[in-house]
């Protein structure tokens, strides 16, 4: 089930892009296990009740994937399907960056890079002072964590021991100007975030058994937050665009889209 609704996803990422003339298809498409089973398999959400106070919450702080949140959202029902080919027009409620003013599902208004992290702390600790036991998941971009606003956050979360709070890095090693190692170095990533006094786990970003299995371990971690290093290939299921830094902001033309979904659909 979960390997047939990342096929639909990714299809639903190329079509919208590809409708749009703009977006971001290489970081969406390798983010797309990892978000497809905390929508289809981990998360407690409820898309006839967006505002459910019991609800797990997710973060998307690479907010330039934001179609593959979109199509997460309109695959779980939160939005009809036919709103995805809207995506960047004006007056459209899906905007190049996810706004949680306008879109049911959508926590906070991300795109500005390195502020997801801050955002789940502080869900986190509302959660704790408000008695509730909903858990915050947040997706970072390797080149994300360039900015120096994720390692404040990072230390805040081991410090106030918010084990209710999951991070998973997109580690697919390009960025918009490169590999992610040329231009800023984050590495060693892993190594890192234990320093912090974070719970790591090394994972492929690829493979649900091991996305699944880190969920669980996070779950079973008292005392300080878990994040899953997960390696991943930018552009993900469509070969011409895997591991191709061009695809970060690149929209296929109509032609590309054919040949995107056919491998897709096969």
């Amino acid at each position: 089930m979960l390997q047939e609704k990342a096929r639909l996803i990714r299809q639903d990422i190329v079509r919208m892009i590809g409708a749009a003339g703009s977006g971001h298809p290489g970081g969406s498409l390798s983010g797309v296990e990892i978000v497809t089973a905390l929508y289809f398999h981990v998360l407690r959400h409820d898309p006839r009740r967006p505002d459910w106070p019991e609800r797990d919450r997710f973060i998307l702080s690479k907010g330039h994937a934001a179609p593959l949140l979109y199509a997460a959202l309109a695959e779980s029902g939160y939005f009809p399907k036919e709103e995805l080919w809207t995506l960047r027009r004006l007056g459209s409620r899906l905007q190049g960056h996810p706004d949680c003013k306008s879109l049911p599902g959508v926590e906070i208004s991300t795109g500005s890079l390195g502020q997801g992290l801050a955002v789940a702390n502080g869900l986190a600790l509302a959660g704790r002072l408000d008695g509730r036991d909903y858990r915050v998941y947040v997706l970072l971009g390797d080149g994300e964590l360039e900015e120096g606003m994720v390692w404040e956050a990072a230390m805040a979360a081991a410090h106030y021991n918010l084990d209710k709070v999951m991070a998973f890095v997109d580690h697919n090693h390009l960025q918009i100007d490169g590999r992610v190692e040329e231009v800023m170095s984050p590495e060693p990533v892993a190594e890192k975030f234990r320093s912090f006094g974070w719970h790591v786990i090394e994972i492929d970003g690829h493979d649900f058994r091991q996305i699944l299995a880190a969920v669980e371990e996070a779950r079973r971690t008292s005392g300080r937050p878990t994040v899953a290093v997960a390696e991943t290939v930018k552009g993900k299921g469509v070969s011409f665009m895997e591991n191709q830094v061009d695809w970060h902001g690149v929209a296929p033309k109509p032609e590309q889209v054919a040949r995107a979904l056919a491998e897709l659909e096969s």
